[in-house]
C-alpha cells in the first residue's frame, strides 16, 4: 500500500536519495542536502502555520511504500507564485498588423514577458523513481497536492499552475534556450538553470531577458517546434493533469519553452468531485472487489491513498479495511474526502 503525507524531518536522507536520480534541468525538486534541508524546514512551517491569507508557504508531500518505508517520490505545492517576488513567464500573444495601403490585415505569434502568474498557487517538484512513474501512485502523489489544496481552500489560490519541462536534447541542449535566452544570458541552459536553480521570480531575469514582444516567427524552426513540447520525462505528469483539468496554451517557459498548464480550481476534478463521506471500517475479507478505484484523504492528519469501494455507487459511506484506516489515522464514522479516479 501507498500513502501520501507532509513531509517529516525523518525524510531528509531519503530525499537525498531520491535526489541523486533526478535530471538537470528537468526537475524542480531539491538537489543538495542544504537544499533539501531548506524546503523541509518551510514545509514544516508552512503546514503548522494558520493561514488566512496564502503567502509564502510550500507544502511538500511524499509518496510512501507502507511495505517498507520507503520513500517512492514527492511533491509540492507553492501557495503563491513568486511570493518572494514575481514569477515570470513568457504569455502567447497575437499581435495585429494591418497595412490600409496595401489592403493587408494579419496577426502576428509574439511571445510577452510578464506576471500574470504570479498569484497562482503552483504545483512543483514532482518526482517518481522511474520504476513507478507509470504506476497508479504516481497519479496518487499528483492529485493528494490538490485534495489537500480541496480540504484546505483558505490556504490556496483559486487559480492554479505547474510549469513542466520543456524539450531538451540528450545532451540537455534546449533549441527554444539557445534561440533566445542563451542570447540574453550569455550561458548554456544548464548552467542557467543552475544559476537560477528552477526559480522563476529572480530580479536577474528581468534585468536580462527582453521586455519587449519576441516575434516567434523570427525564431529557428526548431526553437518554434519546442515551444509548448513537453521532455519524455514529463509526459506521465501532464497525462496527470490533463485528466485533472489543467489545460496549456497561454503560458510557456521563459527558459525551455515547455507548457505551462493553468486550472481555476472549478475545472479541477479534486475539487468539483469530492465527496465527504464517514469512514464504514470493514474486515479485509469483506472488502468490496471490482468497484471503481477512488482516491480518500483524511483531514485533520492529512494522509491519502488509493482504495476500492462501492461509496461511488451510493454515495452515504467509504469502506476501509482496518489497515486502510491506520494507515488514514481515522477511525469508524470519521470523515474523508474521496474523489473518483
Amino acid at each position: 500500500m501507498y500513502i501520501v503525507r507532509p513531509v517529516e524531518t525523518r525524510d531528509i536522507p531519503s530525499l537525498a536519495e531520491l535526489a541523486a536520480g533526478l535530471t538537470h534541468g528537468v526537475h524542480t525538486m531539491a538537489k543538495t542536502p542544504e537544499a533539501i534541508e531548506r524546503v523541509v524546514e518551510h514545509s514544516l512551517r508552512s503546514f503548522s502555520s494558520q493561514v488566512d491569507i496564502p503567502s509564502e508557504e510550500y507544502y511538500l508531500f511524499v509518496l510512501e511504500n507502507t511495505a517498507d518505508s520507503r520513500l517512492v517520490g514527492s511533491a509540492a505545492i507553492a501557495a503563491t507564485a513568486g511570493s518572494k517576488g514575481t514569477f515570470f513567464s513568457f504569455r502567447n500573444d497575437a499581435i495585429q498588423q494591418v497595412s490600409r495601403d496595401l489592403n493587408i490585415s494579419h496577426s502576428v505569434h509574439a511571445l510577452s514577458l510578464c506576471a500574470d502568474l504570479t498569484s497562482y498557487s503552483q504545483l512543483l517538484s514532482f518526482f517518481v523513481r522511474r520504476d513507478h512513474h507509470t504506476q497508479p501512485e504516481a497519479t496518487l502523489l499528483s492529485r493528494a497536492r490538490l485534495m489537500y489544496a480541496a480540504l484546505k481552500p483558505e490556504r490556496f489560490s483559486d487559480n492554479f499552475f505547474v510549469s513542466l519541462a520543456g524539450y531538451t536534447d540528450p545532451q540537455g541542449r534546449s533549441p527554444f534556450w539557445e534561440a533566445l535566452g542563451k542570447k540574453f544570458f550569455q550561458m548554456d541552459f544548464l548552467k542557467a538553470e543552475q544559476l537560477v536553480d528552477g526559480a522563476r521570480n529572480r530580479t536577474m531575469i528581468v534585468e536580462l531577458m527582453p521586455h519587449y514582444p519576441v516575434y516567434v516567427p523570427l525564431l529557428p524552426g526548431e526553437a518554434q517546434a519546442a515551444m509548448g513540447q513537453v521532455h519524455p520525462e514529463s509526459e506521465v505528469p501532464f497525462r496527470i493533469l490533463a485528466d485533472e483539468g489543467f489545460a496549456p496554451d497561454d503560458f510557456i517557459d521563459i527558459f525551455d519553452g515547455g507548457p505551462i498548464l493553468q486550472a481555476n480550481k472549478h475545472a479541477l476534478n479534486s475539487f468539483i468531485n469530492g465527496m465527504k463521506l464517514p469512514v464504514d471500517i470493514v474486515a479485509s475479507d469483506k472488502m468490496p472487489h471490482g468497484e471503481q478505484v477512488c482516491l480518500v484523504a483524511s483531514d485533520t492528519q492529512f494522509r491519502a491513498l488509493l482504495t476500492r469501494s462501492p461509496v461511488l455507487q451510493h454515495g452515504r459511506q467509504i469502506r476501509l479495511s482496518q489497515a486502510q484506516s491506520d494507515a488514514l489515522n481515522v477511525s469508524q464514522g470519521d470523515s474523508v474526502l474521496c474523489v473518483p479516479w
